[in-house]
Formats: structure tokens, C-alpha cells, sequence
């Protein structure tokens, strides 16, 4: 059978293929259709995890927001996830398989072929179309033999491919030039049109190379998108997310440490909707800057992560900004750091086999070889101190971490958990020192809820002595991500030829 489908694939990493495909979803939805993300192959820290327990890359999840559709790992039946420089784990349809070295996946590869090929059809049979993105560039000579994410997908869904640029990186219509010539004369002819993407200065100035690359390969300009400040989830590290501060001359100071096998950053993005709140990562060779909360993310190799902490000063650091008063939060591999010990008998994330925390709550955590991957709903225990104002509030999220974590007699429970599938089982999450103002949980996306994060800030502006925030209520995370994909969709609209485009979509490769 054949399905509809069309492929955004890129002159390289970050040139805009995650944003673009959440984009033409969302356009194609307003205009009618029923389209679904897919990508066969994800590389990211950034996951996120389905109602069925499924855990798949934040990408997709951002492409399944934007179509209107609920997250299903049927749109991300691979997601790889780095522990080391050398090897990652793999997770097939949500759950992990093992950990492998970039040689032994790619041997594994033609056993996952027949799999990517089932999911795709699975999902398209359930839409009127599939918009496909690539990962890297399709240009990688060296792995076309057995590609699963680019040309080899293009193959196997038989779908015509739009090609993306980046011209903010300088060289994009080199970048364009070389990935068709070095393409195959068969995928040549799949790619049925060019985007270029980023661009800042006067179109006019662009439009004699924007002829000359069509003539060059004989492949239509389908529009050029202005470089833009949009909000919309990142796809992984590579990201200008991190560069410099968000909102600098705001009173309240949150720095997340930025470590070397951070994962989900996402949690922490509703932060830069808090009117009065400065968000800083504090990046390798940074300091801190006198934050009044400091944020420890989750951490894919969680040992090695408090061990750079230790070797670069940061974790000094930490303990002096608490001593000065500083709110320490941590969240997932963060929160096991705040503890004492982390130990990790069986080699599930590092060769360390144990490690003493930074001390600041009294819970021990081992890492088991099963993981831990649930939606769930929290509400946080009653408080006292500075966290009095979030006694009771609702949250909810998502849990991905294979350590189990036990609480000393000088801590509490930060919040009791119903897992989805499981609400007839109150389990009590992370730990909580009011007095010392730190506390950790396991529960990612707390931080989007805007009733907690709002009580959290406003905890902090009280111990400051700066008095409660008296602006306007803050837009809910969720309704201003859907705003953002609206302005993404009129983006598209604007500046591409959409009428092209679904005409490439409906006349297939």
C-alpha cells in the first residue's frame, strides 16, 4: 500500500529539519489535514514518556504537539541515547535494548530495518499523511551502507525529500551544492525541493544566488525563512539556548548547571516566561554568579557528571551559595547528586562503582539494571519554612531513571506520585531539607505547571526580601507553547510555498 508522506532532511545538524517538520504539521493541520511525525532514528538526552509507559525523543513530541496528537513512540521507534563518547543506549519501541558502541549498532542496524519499515506503515495507515525528518546530513558517504534516518528512510517510506540549508553558518548554498552532488543520482532525483533557512538582511541581496543554485541542480527554491526568536522545544544540545542569560536585568537569579551528559533541559524552559526570573546555564570552564536557586538537571551518566562537579569547583561552589542562602533544587540525576552516596553495582551508567554525593539531603541512591519510565501526577507534601506556599499543589510529569533512591531520618518526602496505570499506589517521591531550603524529585517537568513554578519564585522573592510578584498572571506553559506553534505555522505560510509543498506531498517521490 502507499501512503502520503514527504521528508525534511538537512545540509547538516541544527540547520532547523525538528522545527521545520513541527512547523509543516502544524500547517497541515490547519489546513485540514491529519498529518503525524516521524523519525526513524533519534540521537538526544532530551526524551520524554508516553501515557503507555514508552519513552521517545522530545523532537517528536514537540512534532506531535504541534499536529495536535498525543506522543507515540510509533513516531520515534529508535532513540539513542549517549552515556559515554563512546557508547549510548539504545532504546527500541520506548524501551531500552542495551548499550552499544557506534561499531556494534552499526552492525545491529540491518536487524532494526524491517522494524523501522512496520512502524512507519503502523502510523501513516492511521493519518492522511506523514511529514518525516532526517537526522545530520544524508551526505555522510561513510554511513549510507544501512541507513535507517536519511536516504535509506526516504527508500523504504518511497517519499519525496526537501532539502534544508542554514545560512546563518555561513557556505549555504556550498552546503546545498555538495549534499545533492554527493548523493546518489536515484536520491538526486527524490529531492524535490531547496529551503533555506535563518536568514537575516535584505531577500533581494539573495535572490541572484537563489537562481543560481536552482540551475545548479536543477531543484526549485521553495522559500527562505527569516531567522526568528520563536520558542519552541529544542531538539538537543545544539542549541543557542545556552548562550549568554535569559532576561539579565531580572531580580530573581536561577543558574542550571550545564553538565557534560545533561539530559532533559527542557525542564527548565517555563523559566524564561517568569517575568521576574534571569535563567543562566552555567556552561564547562563558567562560574556561578551569586544565583538565589541553583538547578542540577538530570544527567545520562550521573557519577561522572558529580565528578566534574567536584574537579571543576562547581560543587565547592554549590555549597557556598547555599551557606550564603541559595535554593538548591535538583531533578532526577541532579537530585541523586544532592544526596550522599550514588552507587552503581552493575555498571548501568558509569565503571564507577560509587561515589560520595555533594551531602546536602540525606538520601542514598543505586542504580538498578531496570528503568523506571512513567507519566505520573504529583502533589507536594505539606511544608514548612520557605516552601510553606507549596504545600498541596498539583504537578504532574513524567519519571525516567533507573536509580532507587532511600531517604535518611533527616529528610521527608517532597511529594507523593500516582503513576499512571497505578493510581491506586501513593508513592512518595524525592526529599526535602526546608531548613537548609534544598530539595530533589524525580518528577521531570514539575516546573511546568504554572501554579508551582509561580509559588516556587515567589518562595524565593520572600526569603530575598523583595515581596511577592504583582504582574500579571503568567501564560500557562502549555497554552504559550501552543501560541508558538500558531506564530511557526504563520512562519511557514509566509514565507514558503505551501501550495508546493503539499503538491510534493500529494504527487509522492
Amino acid at each position: 500500500m502507499t501512503y502520503k508522506s514527504i521528508m525534511i532532511q538537512g545540509t547538516g545538524s541544527s540547520v532547523g529539519k525538528s522545527i521545520i517538520t513541527a512547523g509543516l504539521c502544524r500547517v497541515l493541520k490547519n489546513r485540514g489535514l491529519r498529518p503525524a511525525p516521524f523519525k526513524s532514528q533519534n540521537m538526544a538526552l532530551n526524551s520524554f514518556i508516553t501515557e503507555e509507559g514508552h519513552e521517545m525523543g522530545r523532537a517528536q513530541v514537540v512534532q506531535a504537539e504541534a499536529a495536535g496528537l498525543k506522543p507515540s513512540v510509533l513516531m520515534n521507534p529508535i532513540l539513542l541515547k549517549p552515556s559515554t563518547d563512546q557508547k549510548a543506549q539504545v532504546i527500541v519501541m520506548g524501551k531500552v535494548l542495551q548499550n552499544m558502541s557506534a561499531t556494534e549498532y552499526h552492525a545491529y542496524k540491518p536487524k532494526l530495518k524491517v522494524l523501522v519499515k512496520q512502524t512507519f506503515e503502523e502510523l501513516a495507515a492511521q493519518y492522511d499523511c506523514v511529514v518525516i525528518e532526517g537526522a545530520g546530513s544524508p551526505a555522510e558517504i561513510n554511513l549510507r551502507e544501512g541507513d535507517l534516518v536519511n536516504m535509506g528512510m526516504a527508500e523504504l517510506s518511497n517519499s519525496p525529500v526537501i532539502l534544508v540549508g542554514d545560512i546563518d553558518k555561513g557556505g549555504v548554498f556550498a552546503a546545498l551544492y555538495g549534499t545533492v552532488m554527493l548523493l546518489e543520482k536515484e536520491e538526486r532525483q527524490r529531492i524535490k525541493g531547496l529551503i533555506i533557512n535563518k536568514f537575516r538582511g535584505d531577500i533581494k541581496l539573495l535572490e541572484p544566488g537563489l537562481k543560481q543554485i536552482e540551475a545548479l541542480t536543477g531543484i526549485p527554491v521553495l522559500g527562505v525563512l527569516p531567522f526568528t526568536d520563536l520558542n519552541i522545544e529544542d531538539e538537543d544540545s545544539v542549541t543557542d539556548r545556552f548562550k549568554g542569560r535569559q532576561h539579565a536585568d531580572k531580580p530573581i537569579r536561577v543558574e542550571v548547571l550545564y553538565l557534560p551528559h545533561v539530559s532533559n533541559f527542557t525542564d527548565f524552559n517555563a523559566f524564561e516566561l517568569q517575568s521576574d526570573v534571569s535563567l543562566r546555564y552555567v556552561m564547562r570552564g563558567e562560574s556561578l554568579e551569586e544565583p538565589d536557586v541553583i538547578i542540577l538537571p538530570g544527567s545520562k551518566n550521573t557519577i561522572e557528571d558529580l565528578i566534574y562537579l567536584k574537579n571543576s569547583g562547581l560543587a565547592e561552589q554549590i555549597l557556598r551559595a547555599k551557606r550564603r542562602g541559595a535554593f538548591i533544587v535538583g531533578i532526577c540525576g541532579g537530585y541523586q547528586m544532592l544526596g550522599e552516596v550514588i552507587a552503581d553495582p552493575y555498571g548501568t551508567e558509569s565503571a564507577v562503582p560509587s561515589v560520595n554525593g555533594l551531602g546536602l539531603l540525606n538520601v542514598k541512591t543505586c542504580f538498578e539494571t531496570q528503568k523506571t519510565t512513567t507519566q505520573a501526577r504529583g502533589v507536594i507534601e505539606p511544608m514548612a519554612g520557605n516552601f510553606t506556599a507549596l504545600s498541596g499543589l498539583s504537578v504532574e510529569g513524567y519519571e525516567i531513571h533507573m536509580g532507587v533512591t532511600e531517604k535518611g531520618p533527616t529528610v521527608k518526602s517532597f511529594m507523593t506520585l500516582m503513576r499512571l496505570g497505578q493510581e491506586d499506589i501513593a508513592v512518595m517521591d524525592g526529599a526535602v531539607n526546608e531548613e537548609e531550603n534544598v530539595f530533589g524529585t524525580y518528577l521531570h517537568g514539575v516546573f511546568d505547571s504554572a501554579a508551582f513554578i509561580r509559588c516556587f519564585i515567589d518562595s524565593v522573592r520572600l526569603k530575598k526580601g523583595i515581596g511577592l510578584y504583582e504582574g500579571a498572571s503568567e501564560t500557562s506553559f502549555k497554552a504559550y507553547k501552543e501560541e508558538q506553534y500558531e506564530k511557526l505555522a504563520e512562519l511557514l505560510e509566509t514565507h514558503l510555498d505551501i501550495d508546493a509543498l503539499v503538491a510534493i506531498l500529494e504527487e509522492g517521490a
